[in-house]
């Protein structure tokens, strides 16, 4: 029955994110927010909401390794598999101000990390805070730079229908409380299985709970990379991984301490590695071609098959 609930949990983290930005969107759109700003926070953060309901219940639990192990082994599934998966259907493009921007400021997110985390093994509530801080001032450069393209007339207008107020209060509530849920039962379930087969909680964070919690963005991205509709791919995975530690890994902290293993730092050392592997590539063209997405999928069977032996 733990695998049933594991499943379940998943299912919920899924659907609660999808119900809450579907809901959260619709007020905004009452409240005439421009569709660009909606996209850059709102459906930034209910991407991220998987991760931080598991992140936090994780933390709070004692569970360290999981609440870790997740939310870096979900930005190295997003950056390495996602975008890898996509470009083998087409090339993957990169928008310029991506290139010079967001996507150094995501390594040098991954790299305050690994400071804040070895020295002295522990990510304590005034590093949470600190993260936190740095979120808030991130979000305020997405929507002013969002504000900046719109007068400027670079976005496109949209049509849409509004959902009745009760009905975006209703998919609101009932997002919150299936993420909150859904994070409950995956920790707990994970947790029980990673002690039948005598796992560690980072081994289960880096693979069963982070290739679930980052469910969403695969299967949207590949849908997209069907349809040649992948330009601003790399842009959504390099935002949602920003997301990830700032604002997961900076909640968590900042409610409960998270405590270190050497096996994070390792863990994370790879993940600003590989991000700039991945910034080299996107260099030549301004894309990610196929076979650099191949190339990017076999150094995560790589990292797995290491994780898995250690």
């Amino acid at each position: 029955m733990v695998y049933v609930f594991l499943v379940a949990g998943f299912i919920l983290l899924i659907k609660g994110a999808d119900f809450f930005v579907e809901g959260s969107s619709n007020v905004a759109k009452r409240l005439r927010v421009p569709p660009l700003i909606i996209g850059m926070t709102i459906v930034a953060m209910g991407t991220s909401f998987p991760e931080c309901s598991v992140s936090i219940t994780a933390s709070i639990a004692g569970s360290n390794g999981l609440a870790i192990s997740n939310a870096v082994g979900s930005n190295i599934f997003n950056l390495m598999v996602v975008c890898g998966v996509c470009a083998l259907f087409c090339p993957l493009s990169v928008d310029t101000g991506t290139l010079k921007k967001e996507f150094p400021f995501s390594i040098i997110v991954a790299v305050i990390l690994l400071l804040l985390g070895s020295a002295g093994m522990v990510l304590g509530h005034i590093d949470g805070i600190i993260m936190s801080v740095i979120f808030a001032g991130f979000l305020y450069w997405m929507v002013m730079s969002a504000k900046k393209a719109r007068s400027l007339g670079k976005t496109d207008k949209e049509d849409y229908e509004i959902m009745p107020v009760w009905k975006c209060i209703l998919f609101i509530i009932f997002g919150i409380a299936a993420v909150i849920t859904g994070g409950d039962v995956v920790v707990d379930s994970a947790t029980k299985i990673a002690h039948q087969f005598k796992m560690s909680d980072n081994l289960i964070g880096l693979t069963v709970v982070a290739f679930g919690t980052s469910l969403p963005e695969l299967v949207t991205s590949v849908v997209a990379a069907k349809k040649n509709e992948v330009d601003m791919a790399l842009g959504n995975v390099i935002g949602s991984n920003i997301f990830n530690i700032l604002l997961v890994l900076g909640v968590a902290a900042a409610i409960s301490p998270i405590t270190f293993i050497m096996e994070n730092i390792i863990d994370i050392v790879v993940l600003v590695v590989m991000s700039l592997i991945v910034w080299a590539f996107t260099w030549s063209g301004r894309r990610i071609v196929k076979g650099e997405g191949a190339a990017m999928l076999l150094m995560y069977a790589g990292y797995m098959g290491y994780i898995c032996l250690r």
